[in-house]
C-alpha cells in the first residue's frame, strides 16, 4: 500500500513559503500517528520552522507514543563526526532508546522494531547520491517491509531543486552505502519522491515493497532552491554547514575521495576549494576562468587546512564562486579542475598520487569505474561527458512518474 498525504488542519505556521511534511503532520494534530507506538529516524535537521526537534515534537505529541529513535551517520542529535561509528544508547533528553544505523548495523533488525507500530523518517537530504542518509532510508524501508511495519516519510525540499539531474546511474557491481541505488549522482528528487521511486521500481532488496505513506510539503516547486523556501537551514552534517553547501558538495566531493587535493574539508569553506602544495593559484584560476564555464567564477586562494587532507600545509588553488547555480555544471566542475591542473602540471597525476584504496572509493561514488578509466587516459572532460549525461533522459522519464510537485 502506498499513500500520499497532503495534511490539513488548523493553521499554526505563518509567514513561510514552504511547509515541510513535519509541519503538515503537526497541523493535522498528528492524525496518522495517533494511538501508535512510533519509531523515528532523524537527525538535527529534523526540525520545524522554530527549530524544535522532531524528537521533542513527537515525544510531546498528544496520543503519540515515541518508543524508539534510530541514528544515521552523525547520530540523532549530531554528536558523531563523518565516518565515525554511531553507538546505540539512550537519548539524554527523552530517555528513549537510540538504535545505531551507522555502525555494525546499518539496517534495522526485527528486534529494533519490536516495540513500534510505525517508523517515521524525517531527515533533510542534500540531493546527491553519495550522501548516506538516503541509503539509510532505503534500508529502513526494506527492514520495515520485512517486519510488516508501515513507513511514513515526512518530506523536505531537495536543496538542488527538482530539475537538475547529473551523473551516471550506478552500475551493477558498484552498489555501496555511498551509491546504494541505481540513480544518478544528482537525482533531482525529494526524499518522499525517492522513497516512492525505490518502492515503485522494486529497488529494495529482492524487489520487496513497504507500506509507504509520504506526508507532502506545501509551497515547494521543482525550480526552487533551498534559499527560496523560507525554511531555516540546520547543518545536515559537520561539513554541510550552510544553505548553499549542498551546491558545492557535488562540485568537489568526488575528487575529494582521493585525498590528494584539499577541497576545503578541514578549512572554513568545505567543498568550495581545490588546492594543493604544488598548484600555482593564479595560473589555475586564470585557466579555469578562460574556459568560460556558465554560472561560475574561480578565485585564487592560499590557506592551511586545520585538519583532514594536507593538514597544516600551505596549499594553493581556487575557490569556486557560483554566480548562477541553475546553469553551472556542478558535478563536472571537479573534472574540469583536474583537467586544467593536469594540463598545467602533467607530472602531478591525482590518481597515481593517491593510495590505491581511494580509487575504489572514487569509483563507488561515481557509481562506476568507467568514468575514472576514461578520464584518466588523457584528463579530458570531453571523454566522459557522454558517460556523465547519457543516462539522464531515461532516468528522468522513469522518475517523473513519482513526482509529487510541479
Amino acid at each position: 500500500m502506498i499513500l500520499i498525504l497532503a495534511m490539513s488542519g488548523p493553521g499554526v505556521l505563518r509567514g513561510q513559503i514552504v511547509e515541510t511534511g513535519l509541519e503538515g503532520l503537526m497541523k493535522s494534530d498528528f492524525e496518522i500517528l495517533k494511538g501508535k507506538r512510533v519509531g523515528l529516524v532523524t537527525n538535527p535537521t529534523g526540525v520545524d520552522r522554530y527549530l524544535r526537534s522532531t524528537v521533542d515534537i513527537l515525544f510531546n505529541a498528544p496520543g503519540v507514543t515515541l518508543s524508539a529513535l534510530f541514528g544515521p551517520e552523525h547520530g540523532v542529535r549530531g554528536e558523531f563526526t563523518a565516518g565515525e561509528y554511531v553507538t546505540s544508547e539512550k537519548d539524554p533528553a527523552t530517555g528513549i532508546p537510540v538504535y545505531s544505523l551507522y555502525g555494525k548495523t546499518r539496517k534495522p533488525t526485527p528486534e529494533m522494531f519490536r516495540d513500534i507500530d510505525v517508523i517515521v523518517y524525517d531527515i533533510q537530504d542534500i540531493g546527491s547520491r553519495s550522501y548516506t542518509f538516503i541509503s539509510t532510508l532505503g534500508l529502513v524501508m526494506e527492514a520495515a517491509a520485512e517486519s510488516n511495519i508501515p513507513v511514513v516519510v515526512l518530506d523536505r525540499p531537495n536543496p538542488l531543486g527538482g530539475i537538475r539531474m547529473e551523473g551516471a546511474v550506478t552500475r551493477p557491481g558498484f552498489i555501496s552505502f555511498v551509491s546504494q541505488f541505481e540513480i544518478p549522482y544528482i537525482h533531482g528528487l525529494t526524499v518522499g519522491e525517492l522513497a516512492l521511486f525505490l518502492n515503485g521500481e522494486g529497488m529494495l532488496a529482492n524487489g520487496i515493497k513497504c507500506d509507504l505513506k509520504v506526508v507532502k510539503m506545501t509551497g515547494w516547486s521543482r525550480n526552487m532552491y533551498f534559499e527560496e523556501t523560507g525554511l531555516p537551514w540546520v547543518p545536515s552534517s559537520p561539513h554541510v554547514p550552510y544553505r548553499d553547501s549542498p551546491l558545492f558538495y557535488p562540485a568537489t566531493g568526488i575528487v575529494g575521495e582521493l585525498y590528494t587535493v584539499s577541497i576545503g574539508v578541514g578549512y572554513t569553506l568545505p567543498f568550495q576549494l581545490f588546492a594543493a602544495e604544488w598548484i600555482n593559484a593564479d595560473s589555475l584560476a586564470s585557466t579555469m576562468n578562460s574556459l568560460k564555464l556558465p554560472g561560475v567564477i574561480f578565485r585564487p586562494v592560499h590557506y592551511k587546512p586545520y585538519y583532514s587532507t594536507l593538514q597544516g600545509k600551505m596549499v594553493h588553488g581556487v575557490q569556486i564562486h557560483l554566480t548562477d547555480a541553475t546553469v553551472a555544471p556542478l558535478s563536472l566542475l571537479q573534472f574540469y579542475l583536474m583537467q586544467e591542473a593536469h594540463s598545467l602540471w602533467p607530472a602531478m597525476n591525482v590518481f597515481e598520487m593517491c593510495d590505491p584504496s581511494r580509487l575504489a572509493m572514487f569509483d563507488k561514488v561515481c557509481g562506476t569505474d568507467s568514468v575514472r578509466i576514461a578520464f584518466a587516459r588523457s584528463f579530458k572532460v570531453s571523454d566522459i561527458t557522454g558517460l556523465w549525461t547519457n543516462d539522464i533522459p531515461a532516468f528522468r522519464k522513469k522518475a517523473s512518474k513519482y513526482y509529487l510537485y510541479d
